[in-house]
């Protein structure tokens, strides 16, 4: 396979403005999900894909006008597509637009569109995954790309009852960081919500004693809370760090879970390979 190409042609339909940095994070999903379907394909009988935070398909990059394939486009146009797909967004210009790009491009695709807020609609979304059972294995493949701490660690716990791989972006950069004196606070909730505990302020203050790194203590806590649900630690780093292309400012974490080690096999040699300098061979 060439270098990944996650270009998009504009099409006069709704694209979501991003930095040049969500680059590096289309081309790493759009590797991952390639060695993914790929890989998966002679394993299981149906492979799924779900997209908690789908956005309208497609990204225009803000300071060069540069259109990309968003994670639905670059999922469906995987060499080896998915048996299955299931978007969710909240944003009704975001989701109809999608809607419209997969009746022109990719109709024969076996799609399902939640239309509201993942949290609340998580029933639906795992009511569009496949039944799993003796005669048909279901392995599910979940990208979760929230733009802020918002995201519910119950939502991940009811999806991981079933077999999922997750990619999920950590915002604990843009937005911990830099909030981390309001979320302390007993009356604010969101990293309650975010991590899935209410007892965390406790080991944060002890913590802080001795690293202050805010965003350090909650991939650490998050990966905990992986774990108890049966995913692995990783030998290396689960995470892949995405910074700001100008100044290299840390932006968010995307960090993978698996309960395989195959997924971590795929997941190391795609974070060779997702560079556009670089030939992505499978």
């Amino acid at each position: 396979m060439k270098a990944i190409d996650i270009s998009w042609e504009p099409d006069g339909l709704f694209a979501l403005p991003v930095g040049p940095w969500a680059e590096d994070k289309y081309r790493l999903l759009s590797a991952y999900m390639q060695m993914f379907a790929t890989g998966m394909r002679d394993k299981w009988n149906k492979r799924v894909f779900i997209d908690l935070y789908s956005g309208p398909g497609s990204a225009i990059v803000r300071d060069s006008g540069k259109w990309l394939k968003g994670s639905p486009l670059l999922a469906l146009s995987s060499k080896n597509p998915f048996d299955k797909y299931i978007f969710c967004d909240e944003d009704e210009s975001s989701i109809t637009a999608l809607e419209k790009r997969i009746e022109k491009h990719f109709s024969g695709n076996d799609v399902t569109l939640v239309r509201g807020d993942c949290h609340n609609k998580i029933q639906d979304v795992m009511s569009a995954i496949p039944s799993h059972s003796r005669n048909q294995t279901v392995l599910s493949f979940c990208f979760v790309d929230p733009f802020s701490l918002n995201l519910q660690f119950d939502t991940i716990r009811q999806l991981a009852s079933k077999f999922v791989d997750f990619l999920i972006l950590l915002a604990l950069d843009m937005d911990g960081r830099r909030n981390v004196k309001h979320y302390i606070k007993e009356t604010n909730i969101k990293v309650d919500r975010f991590l899935g505990l209410n007892d965390w302020r406790k080991r944060w203050s002890e913590f802080s004693q001795v690293d202050n790194n805010f965003q350090r203590f909650l991939a650490d806590e998050f990966e905990k809370q992986m774990i108890s649900l049966g995913y692995h630690k990783h030998k290396r780093a689960n995470t892949r760090h995405i910074t700001t292309s100008d100044k290299n400012l840390p932006l968010y974490h995307l960090a993978f879970f698996s309960r395989n080690s195959l997924g971590y096999s795929y997941w190391d040699e795609c974070l060779k390979y997702s560079s556009n300098q670089i030939p992505f061979e499978f």
